[in-house]
């Protein structure tokens, strides 16, 4: 067999499955991990080339499974796209302390499992290339999206001080950042709110539901696209630490960007106060002499 041998997360559905449908036509063989593999299907000119591996990313002895099966199917990874995850949404003093972990345990730490278990091999290998779905939520935080955001930007600065520690072996590391795309992150099964009620919140949290259930299924994004953009990322020899997909993702990024620049600039002088002075340093030590 030829092409590049990838592991997908999250593969049963949304963003994953597209990019194994894409791997899969592009000519790779492709390892699925999910939950429910049953539902990830391929046609049956590539099914040769795809193995459906249970998967819940915060266990390790699945992590453990799933990885001992693509090696011995397949022999190597090349590609590990770090997919799996869900949003705990709704603002945090409605979001109890158990539904935080939970959110951390899977969006963090569970990329971090399949990541601690394909590097020794990419070491050996000197290559490979880690994408993990960050959100352009990790980029940018809004207004009901505290622990969501929390757990992506806690995504954002792993991957990238990862990113220098994998160039040694050329391993790259990118963040795919997304913004609103047409699956079913939306639905209940993918996105959860705080399970508090607290009267002074409603009204947002009202408004929250509301605007998630209207823009449900009419997202700008395509995953297919999505899916050939990380195909195309893929073959490059200086892939991005951080690509942000979607118009709205880029303008949201573009804002941010102005805003922290604007921040800072208006707080520089103060900013600097704090630096020791050592010609003050100076004449003191000749002061008490």
């Amino acid at each position: 067999m030829t092409g590049k041998v990838w592991m997908v997360t999250g593969a049963s559905r949304g963003i994953g499955a597209a990019v194994v449908a894409a791997a899969l036509e592009a000519g790779h063989r492709v390892v699925a991990a999910a939950r429910h593999p049953g539902a990830i299907e391929a046609p049956p000119q590539h099914a040769q080339r795809l193995l459906a591996v249970p998967l819940d990313v915060t266990r390790s002895d699945d992590v453990h499974a799933a990885l001992d099966a693509a090696y011995r199917r397949f022999g190597r990874i090349d590609v590990l796209v770090n997919n799996a995850g869900y949003g705990q949404v709704g603002c945090f003093e409605n979001t109890s302390d158990a539904q935080v972990r939970a959110q951390f345990e899977t969006n963090v730490f569970g990329a971090m499992n399949l990541t601690r278990g394909v590097l020794p091999a990419m070491r050996k290998q000197r290559g490979g290339h880690i994408f993990t779905v960050s959100s352009i939520a990790g980029f940018v935080s809004f207004s009901g999206s505290s622990i969501y955001s929390a757990s992506k930007f806690a995504l954002e600065g792993w991957m990238e001080g990862l990113s220098h520690e994998l160039k040694p072996f050329g391993i790259h590391a990118t963040l795919v950042e997304p913004g609103f795309f047409r699956t079913n992150f939306l639905d209940a099964s993918s996105i959860g709110y705080g399970q508090f009620d607290i009267d002074d919140y409603a009204p947002f949290t009202a408004q929250l539901v509301e605007r998630h259930r209207s823009m449900n299924h009419r997202q700008i994004g395509d995953p297919a696209k999505l899916a050939g953009a990380l195909l195309g990322l893929a073959e490059s020899a200086s892939p991005p630490l951080r690509y942000a997909a979607g118009s709205d993702a880029v303008e949201f990024a573009l804002a941010k960007i102005d805003s922290f620049r604007a921040n800072i600039e208006a707080w520089r002088a103060l900013s600097v106060s704090t630096d020791r002075d050592e010609r003050e340093e100076a004449l003191a030590q000749k002061r008490n002499v």
